[in-house]
């Protein structure tokens, strides 16, 4: 079986051609416009290399100029509303960057207060960015850069221009024509199938099929008959053979997404199709050849689980022929902008039949900003569904205007890490839970793990101790729990029309997996099945 690899995929704005540096250097200021009057300006950036040799900066009217990615001509910001006196970016002690407003009238606000006078930003808070806000018109981010993004031949529908995002597409570019599996690394919610469908579409298979699998969703006593095929009469209820996801895959790319979720025993029967190329149909003594480039995805730290034999260390080696690791939204922060525009966009196409949102002037650059702050635990997925609540809310308004279900959103955490890194800080400071059956641990205990974690079942799973399977018995076995496949549609519909489409407030309401639920809400029609979680 070959286990090929596919073709770059990219994440950037659609229609825009760059290539971007990979080289490494000198992390210096850069000012990157978030929003804009004129939303053909978001994306558009300034090196401030000056500030770094002791120069300053005036921000302005007229100055600095911004240009867009691909080093075409730059320009000033050009808002009539911006004080002809600048403000002033220079340097400060340790690395840091001094704002001064000095005389100029132009309001000024960093990370959401007021500047009077003059504030002093950390290298720490450059390296996650800081969120300007000017005269209420204009979204800033202040960050670092190493160089600036230039042009890029393909962009494979992915947006952004970050370095962490040129990075991904140098990896896709590089392992695309190569026969080796393909391991996609990142938190939830940052494109993991939105990458494999990129990299199947720009591989030499890209004619075969592309088949995608959530091991999640599969049950345990299923997981082999379904990725392997079965015979005729190979367990109750095989009436009819099945082919199983690797023989329709053959000739093409099989995409496996949460592989940490497998069970043991098809992690044994997953790592001799890899290492062989052939496999055995349950109920079969005969084995069958097949030919499929093998993608897989997880949030997991399968290393860990690898040392405590939890997960086979020869299958993750396997899988891990070339490794992409997709940076979450906090730290590709200067994409933001970009992002949110394009998923506003397409939601407001989609759900209020309008060709193009408008000017900037219809979107408050004070709801941009409070956006750029927040700290995104689902990441891009959650920005889409944030852009999607505005667009169904703001059907028809001259104005776009933050509801409710965002505005909690918003409370919640303003600024904060990645989810990676909040992960590793609550390991730092929890012990991790003992491992344990699933029988014995009350139905009240799996009801407040499931609410805490917001029905991530992965996460619920973890905290008590046990596997994901085992929790998939425990919720089957509880006398009001229910899995997202068990709501009816009226359920769902009812639901969506009060929830505005919001997938997390649907969730609050039905008590089921986000995931699952995002799959219900797709085959109801009422989520695009085109739609993924990375971008356009």
């Amino acid at each position: 079986m070959e286990i090929t690899g596919s073709h770059g995929s990219t994440i950037g704005l659609a229609g825009v051609r760059r290539e971007v540096s990979t080289r490494p250097g000198r992390a210096v200021p850069a000012l990157t416009v978030l929003h804009h009057p004129d939303l053909s300006r978001v994306g558009e950036i300034a090196l401030l290399g000056e500030i770094v040799q002791g120069g300053t900066t005036r921000l302005g009217r007229l100055t600095p100029e911004l240009s867009p990615p691909g080093g075409a001509a730059g320009r000033p910001l050009a808002d009539q509303h911006l004080s002809r006196e600048p403000v002033e970016l220079s340097g400060a002690p340790d690395q840091a960057v001094r704002l001064v407003v000095g005389a100029s009238r132009t309001r000024v606000e960093a990370d959401g207060k007021p500047i009077e006078n003059e504030a002093i930003f950390s290298r720490e808070r450059l390296t996650r960015g800081v969120v300007l806000e000017l005269a209420e018109r204009i979204v800033l981010l202040l960050h670092l850069r190493t160089s600036a993004p230039s042009f890029e031949p393909e962009t494979f529908g992915l947006v952004g221009a970050s370095e962490g995002i040129a990075r991904v597409r140098f990896d896709i570019r590089q392992v695309a024509d190569l026969d080796v599996p393909v391991l996609i690394r990142g938190d939830t919610g940052t494109g993991k199938e939105l990458v494999a469908h990129a990299v199947h579409s720009a591989s030499r298979r890209r004619s075969g099929p592309f088949l995608g699998v959530n091991i999640g969703s599969i049950p345990p006593t299923l997981a082999a008959s379904e990725l392997f095929g079965a015979v005729r009469g190979a367990f109750t209820g095989a009436v009819e053979p099945r082919s199983g996801f690797f023989r329709r895959a053959h000739g093409g790319t099989l995409f496996l997404d949460e592989i940490g979720e497998v069970g043991g025993e098809v992690q044994a029967m997953l790592l001799r199709v890899l290492e062989t190329g052939e496999l055995y149909a349950v109920g079969s003594q005969a084995a069958q050849r097949v030919d499929v480039r093998v993608l897989a995805a997880t949030d997991s730290n399968l290393e860990a689980r690898a040392r405590s034999g939890d997960f086979r260390a020869p299958l993750l080696h396997r899988l891990g022929g070339y490794v992409i690791w997709l940076p979450p939204l906090p730290e590709r922060r200067e994409d933001f902008g970009r992002l949110f525009h394009h998923f506003l966009a397409e939601e407001l196409a989609r759900v209020a039949g309008e060709e193009n949102q408008g000017t900037g002037e219809r979107i408050p650059a004070s709801l941009v900003a409070r956006l750029a702050r927040h700290d995104w635990p689902g990441n891009i997925r959650q920005l889409r569904n944030v852009a999607r609540q505005l667009a169904i809310a703001n059907r028809g308004r001259e104005r776009i205007e933050v509801t409710p279900a965002v505005e909690r959103l918003l409370a919640e955490s303003p600024t904060g890490t990645s989810g990676t890194a909040r992960a590793n800080a609550a390991r730092s400071v929890a012990p991790a839970p003992r491992k344990r059956r699933g029988s014995e641990i009350p139905d009240l205990e799996v009801e407040n793990a499931l609410r805490a974690h917001r029905f991530d079942l992965q996460a619920a799973a973890t905290a008590l101790g046990i596997s994901r399977p085992s929790l998939y018995e425990r919720i089957a076995a509880h006398p009001t729990l229910r899995t997202a496949s068990d709501l009816t549609a009226a359920e769902i519909s009812i639901a969506f029309a009060a929830c505005g489409g919001d997938l997390e407030a649907m969730v609050d309401r039905l008590e089921v997996s986000p995931r699952a639920l995002g799959r219900r809400l797709r085959e109801m029609g009422l989520l695009p099945r085109g739609e993924r979680e990375g971008g356009a």
